[in-house]
């Protein structure tokens, strides 16, 4: 007859084994493939430890009351996102300074945008340029300035087709987006009418500039290949016509009044488009923004409508139905041009017009020796740690040990993908977390092991102490790592800068020490308990009621059964 003890439990130590397995294929398996170009992701590190670029935005104009704090407040939100970027945003006078790690010139000149949103009918359009604009240009027909037919298409449906110019049919075809509440922005193109095309006149205006209140001489003049024409800004009022360039300067346009604004907006997220795998920004708004915006897109059908951002044209697609849902921008976006743009929606205008002075590349602000030493202090405690694990439990210690090294791996691959995925950056104080989380992780073996000893010096076997003494140690280790994990997050939320990535460490580290501690200590000692060596205290460092040996067979019945008997007297 086949004992069903040791199936059961080989199918169960299976399973956790199983699921473990299963949860490190799949974190290694990002790790090793979702990196720039399909190579190895890498921990992202912050600016003690990798450096970066740091810039002063300079206001455009005094500030007045809170304006300059809340400038602050806002920029921190945008390259912080969940305050474990390790960016840091500081006043210097009425300036203020912005230092993001590893960040490029480029990109943190992006953080003195003022992300004012406005969506603006179309009333004109004509060819960026002067040179652009000759008859042979005008001449070109639009390819979607007009609703196109679209018989898949529900009557119900709100379906929006961006304009893009010199687009083939399937192109065309393929560019409709066909889900409700869509609003897809494709690159808006010169309109064909020569009577809403005018030829910019050299004699006009100059020093036009994107965003600047529209008159026919304005409009005329707008060169928008000029970089500095493109610069918009604080001159973009919501409640007066504007002209306006697209972002690649191929288009100008003359604007209606914005009918929705940026405080209509209510969040932004970035994504990829299922269908075209391009990135766009999704905008959901609010309430009162929703209404807003649904009017507009009932009012504009088979007209263009603009997205705006600080006085340049995003993108200009024609409404072919009215729109009761999200809008959703795209245009030339790669990961974290639309995640920057989102964030740049999601957290709101900045209440001043900054101009971004010199940028300077920092160095890191430790040096290798400082880094070196803290790594050193870490190694240390942690071989203090295994060499304990070893005279103390004996083999048992190598059970201590692999799981500390694989409490390193899930660390590590975590640590990486958040570094992707929402910014998160590693810096000493972080690493600071990490080692203090090996003295939790190791605090749950301890608990563990000092029960089972109790269970084995009471009598029972090593084997059937496994179970009894990991039902009791559960409780405390899940009791300690619950008041370790409540610290991490009380001090995540109510501290700022570097401490932020300690508590954000400490509490990811307590967390994972859960999943080791039940996903391998236990079965793996549950498993190891079978062997005769278990039940050896000069391998396990196990005794039993005597001080010496452990029992290996439980009393019999009958042994049992005639201890109380002996003892009653009446008997």
């Amino acid at each position: 007859m086949a004992r069903p003890g040791p199936s059961r439990g080989t199918l169960h130590v299976g399973r956790y084994f199983g699921a473990l397995a299963l949860l490190l294929v799949v974190l290694y398996s990002i790790v090793l493939l979702a990196g720039p170009g399909g190579k190895p992701l890498t921990p992202k590190l912050g600016l003690d430890l990798q450096g970066g670029a740091s810039v002063i935005l300079q206001p455009k104009t005094q500030p007045k009351g809170d304006q300059l704090q809340t400038a602050v407040d806002i920029i921190n939100r945008r390259v912080n996102g969940l305050g474990v970027a390790e960016a840091e945003v500081v006043t210097q006078g009425n300036n203020i300074v912005v230092s993001v790690p590893g960040g490029s010139r480029d990109s943190i000149k992006s953080l003195a945008t003022t992300a004012q949103l406005r969506f603006r009918e179309v009333l004109q359009s004509a060819a960026g340029s002067p040179q652009a604009a000759q008859p042979t240009a005008t001449a070109t027909p639009k390819a979607s300035g007009t609703p196109s037919a679209n018989p898949s298409a529900s009557p119900s449906a709100a379906v929006v087709t961006p304009a893009t110019p010199a687009a083939t049919p399937s192109a065309t075809a393929n560019s409709r987006a066909l889900s409700k509440g869509l609003l897809a922005a494709g690159t808006p193109s010169p309109s064909a009418s020569p009577s809403a095309s005018p030829a910019p006149s050299a004699s006009g205006q100059t020093g036009v500039r994107s965003g600047d209140p529209y008159t026919p001489q304005a409009f005329a003049a707008l060169d928008c290949s000029k970089p500095t024409a493109r610069t918009g800004g604080s001159n973009d009022a919501p409640n007066q016509q504007i002209v306006s360039c697209s972002q690649d300067g191929q288009v100008k346009y003359h604007l209606d009044v914005a009918k929705v604004v940026g405080t209509d907006v209510k969040g932004a997220t970035a994504t990829t488009n299922p269908t075209t795998g391009q990135w766009e920004i999704v905008v959901s708004f609010t309430g009162e923004g929703q209404r807003k915006f649904s009017d507009l897109t009932a009012a504009t059908l088979g007209k263009q409508v603009a997205i705006v951002l600080d006085g340049v044209t995003i993108s200009a697609p024609t409404i072919q139905s009215r729109i009761d849902g999200d809008a959703q921008i795209t245009g030339s976006f790669d990961q974290k041009s639309a995640q920057d743009l989102a964030n740049t929606l999601k957290y709101g205008a900045l209440p001043l017009s900054f101009q971004p002075g010199q940028v300077e590349i920092i160095s890191p602000t430790l040096g290798k020796d400082q880094l070196h030493a803290g790594l050193l202090a870490g190694g240390i405690g942690l071989i203090a740690v295994v060499i304990y694990s070893l005279l103390y439990y004996r083999a048992l210690g190598v059970v201590t040990i692999a799981s500390l090294l694989l409490s390193g791996l899930l660390v590590y691959a975590f640590v990486t993908i958040l570094g992707k995925q929402i910014g998160f950056a590693l810096s000493l104080a972080g690493i600071a977390g990490l080692i203090v989380a090996v003295g939790i992780t190791a605090d749950s073996f301890v608990v563990f092991f000092e029960r089972l000893k109790d269970e084995i010096k009471e009598g029972r076997t090593p084997r059937s102490s496994v179970d009894r003494a990991w039902v009791r140690a559960r409780r405390t280790i899940l009791s300690a790592d619950t008041v370790s994990l409540l610290a991490a997050i009380i001090l995540y939320f109510v501290s700022v800068g570097g401490v932020r990535g300690f508590a954000f460490t400490l509490g990811l580290s307590t967390l994972l020490d859960v999943v080791v501690v039940f996903l391998f200590t236990r079965p793996l000692v549950s498993w190891l308990s079978r062997f005769a060596w278990f039940s050896n205290h000069k391998w396990t460092g196990f005794y039993g009621p005597d001080g010496g040996a452990p029992v290996t067979r439980p009393p019999s019945r009958a042994a049992s059964s005639s201890r109380p008997v002996a003892s009653n007297p009446e008997v």
